[in-house]
């Protein structure tokens, strides 16, 4: 399958669904910190279009060196089987990878230091997807399982998985929250909470990025399956939106967002000459 072509439409549904959040308002006067656009455009720029496509073939490099052998090994699975071991696979070192980062947010670890920037934003909408540390794109999990399962073979699983992750990041990170209407209605809302304890919605997802009332950043580590925060005891279905989005106390200069480790700026204490 032609993954660019598809990540094409993916991108062209999440500028759709931008769009949509600015004509109804959903993005008016939430860009209040120095440096956001900045931030978000530089990430796309260098993360996306530079860093990601040359961590791509120095990981196919790495797999290649490790496991000379392996090259195409289970290319003879079959589609049915190789597709749901790769989403599981992809989101239980996800899962684990993105828990272990909040964990150690209190102790302020490098891995947690470099995943900040996606959780420091005091908004939620589609931009957000986006909104990472450069080094994210070194770091990030799905991109060395997913390129271990096309050496492996898996090439087809995994390019589905990529774009079925893609797409459903757009969802859960909107402004729109379509669910919490499905959550409570009187005949439905029972079925869709079951789907939610393996499906993540943009409730459970908001969930993760807020603090508060039906706010927990130590929960729902998921991207697209919630089944490994439900199976680990870190699921959290909430009743409506956080009483509030980002990281209480945080004022990193967005430059330090972008790049740290390589940029650190030490903030002085407010009323500091």
């Amino acid at each position: 399958m032609d993954i660019r072509a598809y990540m094409g439409w993916v991108t062209a549904g999440a500028i759709i669904v931008l769009l949509a959040e600015v004509a109804a308002g959903r993005h008016r006067g939430v860009y209040q910190r120095k440096g956001e656009f900045a931030l978000l455009g530089l990430n796309m720029a260098i993360g996306r279009f530079v860093i990601g496509p040359a961590m791509a073939i120095v990981i196919a490099s790495v797999w290649g060196h490790l496991f000379p052998r392996f090259r195409g090994a289970w290319q003879d699975m079959p589609l049915w089987l190789a597709l749901p071991l790769v989403m599981l696979f992809g989101e239980f070192c996800f899962y684990w990878v993105h828990r272990w980062a909040h964990e150690a947010s209190k102790r302020r670890s490098l891995l947690w230091m470099i995943h900040r920037t996606h959780h420091s934003a005091t908004y939620m909408n589609v931009t957000v997807w986006m909104r990472l540390n450069l080094f994210w794109y070194v770091l990030i999990p799905n991109a060395w399982t997913m390129s271990l399962a096309i050496y492996l073979g898996l090439g087809k699983a995994a390019g589905i998985t990529m774009v079925l992750n893609a797409a459903w990041n757009v969802v859960p990170h909107s402004d729109f929250r379509w669910d919490d209407a499905v959550r409570a209605h009187p005949r439905y809302g029972r079925a869709f909470r079951a789907l939610e304890h393996v499906f993540v919605s943009p409730g459970i997802h908001h969930t993760h990025h807020g603090f508060g009332k039906d706010g927990a950043s130590y929960r729902n580590h998921g991207v697209m399956l919630s089944v490994w925060d439900w199976v680990f005891g870190t699921l959290h279905i909430p009743e409506g939106r956080p009483y509030r989005y980002g990281l209480p106390g945080h004022d990193a200069h967005w430059l330090e967002e972008l790049a740290y480790p390589l940029v650190r700026i030490d903030k002085k204490p407010v009323g500091q000459p």
